[in-house]
């Protein structure tokens, strides 16, 4: 069995322990918190063995193969530096890292040390992203167009950081990445230009943007994303011929194609967990000794905190 180790007792913690204990050959084993009440709290609810009070004893921990990091924000590069120092594979959640010399610097690290290392990105390994992926390969839809994506995440406070833009907070960096990625691994290419809009409250983090991505072939892809409001989630896809009508695209079982003579497809996947494709992969690139993931590459890792990057500074 490939063990995990878990940096963070976040709210996401318990969806993927259900995704490993789902998977075929995962198991988590230690859980860490930078305080021992909190990691023997959850380590106590999910059945996990052990816990610690302290990222180091974690990584030192000769019970965990990979350790899957959803810390805050900022604090996604030193602590996968920590881990990676410590002969650790890394599963790093998104955004992977604030900066593109940070994410430079531990991709560096992981092939020195022959470690694999991946941004954690688990919508593109949803049975429906690949059923959507066929559609557009089939040319069922035509000629693709426009992608647009709306995130909205009215009640957003429960995440303390989240005003607080030196902590890696804003709303860009909180699910921009999700609608970055997606539409470049659908359209296996990156945006040849972008540009975002973002707006701030005062002294806070930003919680309305937009980001417009000239794509290849003349492809536009919009994507805008919002604390300010409640809208429905959902990414579609426009071609000539039709449109693909994806609802919460990042965790989604379901979609709907929509032909221009008014017919209707529907796509369903039976799943339990949205992570568990994920981390099956994870598991077989380990297996398969590889260092980087063939799907959640590098280069669309990079290509997206360097956008990301440029928005913020363009401020």
């Amino acid at each position: 069995m490939i063990r995990y180790g878990i940096l963070s007792t976040a709210q996401v913690v318990p969806r993927f322990v259900a995704g490993v204990k789902e998977s075929q050959e995962g198991i988590v084993t230690a859980i860490a918190s930078r305080g021992i009440e909190k990691a023997q709290k959850m380590a106590q609810e999910l059945a996990i063995p052990k816990a610690y009070g302290s990222y180091e004893e974690l990584c030192q921990s000769s019970d965990v193969d990979i350790v899957y990091i959803a810390v805050y924000n900022k604090g996604h590069y030193d602590a996968a530096k920590l881990a990676l120092l410590n002969n650790k594979h890394v599963l790093l959640e998104k955004p992977f890292t604030m900066t593109l010399a940070q994410a430079e610097e531990l991709f560096e690290l992981a092939a020195e040390r022959n470690l694999f290392l991946m941004e954690a990105q688990k919508a593109l390994f949803l049975p429906i992203t690949k059923q959507i992926q066929q559609i557009i390969q089939a040319g069922k839809i035509g000629r693709l167009r426009w992608l647009d994506s709306v995130t909205a995440y009215p009640n957003i406070d429960h995440i303390s950081w989240f005003r607080d833009l030196s902590a890696g907070g804003g709303v860009l960096r909180g699910a921009g990445t999700y609608p970055l990625e997606y539409m470049q691994h659908l359209l296996n290419t990156a945006p040849e230009d972008f540009k975002g809009t973002l707006i701030f409250p005062a002294g806070q983090s930003d919680a309305q943007a937009q980001v417009t991505l000239n794509f290849p072939k003349g492809i536009l892809g919009t994507i805008f994303l919002t604390v300010d409001l409640d809208l429905p989630k959902r990414l579609i896809i426009y071609g000539e011929k039709g449109k693909i009508v994806i609802p919460d695209f990042w965790k989604t079982n379901s979609a709907e194609v929509h032909y221009q003579d008014g017919q209707k497809e529907r796509l369903h996947s039976d799943q339990k967990s949205e992570f568990v494709f994920e981390i099956d992969h994870v598991n077989d690139c380990l297996n398969k000794k590889l260092l980087l993931s063939p799907i959640v590459t590098k280069e669309l890792t990079l290509k997206t905190v360097a956008m990301t990057e440029a928005i913020y500074q363009s401020y």
